[in-house]
């Protein structure tokens, strides 16, 4: 059975605040699915370059405000490049299976809790409604029908009373797409740098231009979790802007305090 709504052009029309186009994008069958494949690994992709572009030009700005060589910049940011990406990759990973482990362990208890003593499990559904708010004789004739279904069962069960939303994501892909996205969005500081060794332009004021266009990834990353968090794009991207501003700002002066140990 189709869906019977339009996922995308109802988050439009919610976020334009247009009433009749919520109403028509409710009103016909969607001819696409919800955007759920697509954009399922957008958030390790944001959130994988966010912290690639940020660590790495805060290694950047570290060794740029110790006055180290163009040669130790680069080498410190491949590496940081490297063993973060990996770091975080390797940790987007065992998260993500970790929680899926969880999620099926949880699921098996629910199904033999469910088949051996079905009339508790109705009973706690029916208190789980009757907190929210549900009358009594509400709550028993919304479990009478759901326990019709013992799949569709479970999964209100695993929602409502242990907070868990399925989740199909791959673990392996999850993994990949962060460690690519980091180090995508982290070479940008390290590109410059690598630039400079053939642009006399750049040359001149490598660490300047590092942070020219450090500044508008960061912008555009920002501006780009808005696919996330539905928020102002202009605001969420100023706001990441700052953060990574802080972090640079923060790693240059303790790179021009202690640039006299190197």
């Amino acid at each position: 059975m189709p869906p019977s709504r339009d996922l995308h052009k109802a988050k439009k029309a919610y976020e334009a605040g247009d009433i009749q186009a919520s109403i028509a994008a409710h009103s016909a069958s969607a001819k696409e699915r919800h955007q759920h494949e697509r954009g399922q690994y957008i958030k390790s992709a944001v959130y994988g370059g966010l912290d690639g572009i940020i660590t790495t030009f805060a290694v950047v700005a570290g060794a740029a405000g110790a006055k180290l060589t163009a040669g130790i910049v680069l080498i410190l940011g491949f590496a940081n490049l490297i063993a973060d990406g990996l770091s975080m990759a390797i940790g987007d990973y065992l998260s993500t299976k970790s929680e899926q482990e969880y999620e099926r362990a949880e699921r098996r208890r629910e199904e033999w809790e469910i088949e051996h003593y079905p009339e508790g499990e109705k009973r706690e559904l029916v208190e789980l409604y009757v907190d929210k708010g549900l009358a009594p004789q509400d709550a028993e004739t919304i479990v009478a029908i759901l326990s019709k279904n013992k799949d569709a069962w479970i999964d209100v069960m695993m929602v409502e009373e242990l907070g868990i939303f399925g989740s199909d994501e791959s673990p392996l892909k999850n993994a990949l797409v962060t460690f690519f996205s980091f180090g995508l969005f982290g070479f940008v500081p390290i590109l410059v740098y690598v630039a400079a060794r053939f642009v006399p332009l750049f040359r001149e004021a490598t660490f300047e231009i590092a942070c020219l266009c450090t500044g508008l990834t960061l912008f555009a990353l920002g501006a780009l979790k808005v696919k996330i968090t539905g928020r102002n794009w202009f605001k969420s991207g100023l706001e990441m802007l700052l953060v990574g501003g802080v972090a640079a700002a923060a790693a240059y002066a303790v790179g021009a305090l202690l640039g006299g140990l190197a």
